[in-house]
């Protein structure tokens, strides 16, 4: 079971809602809206998917790598290791 499994229908909802964010987009493109305004709903999806991410990074911390803690050894390390290199990618997006 992954960390993020009994939050999954509110991930998927969240997310579903962020697909028809990103539509509305692209049909604020196709009908010529005001440049601001689309960097606006750019900044709003940005944001959205920020949120997930931080959730299911917070899911995997506390799910995935505390239980390889518990357990010990390579699988931990490589968890921590894993875990470090998310959160790095994030940062840098």
């Amino acid at each position: 079971m992954r960390g993020y499994t009994h939050d999954k229908d509110r991930y998927l909802k969240r997310l579903r809602r962020i697909e028809g964010q990103v539509r509305g987009i692209a049909r604020m493109i196709d009908e010529d809206e005001y440049c601001i305004d689309v960097l606006t709903q750019v900044s709003a999806v940005t944001k959205a998917l920020q949120a997930v991410s931080l959730g299911l990074l917070d899911e995997h911390l506390q799910h995935c790598v505390a239980e390889a803690l518990a357990d010990g050894g390579d699988e931990a390390e490589a968890k921590v290791k894993e875990a470090s290199e998310a959160i790095a990618r994030l940062v840098r997006s």
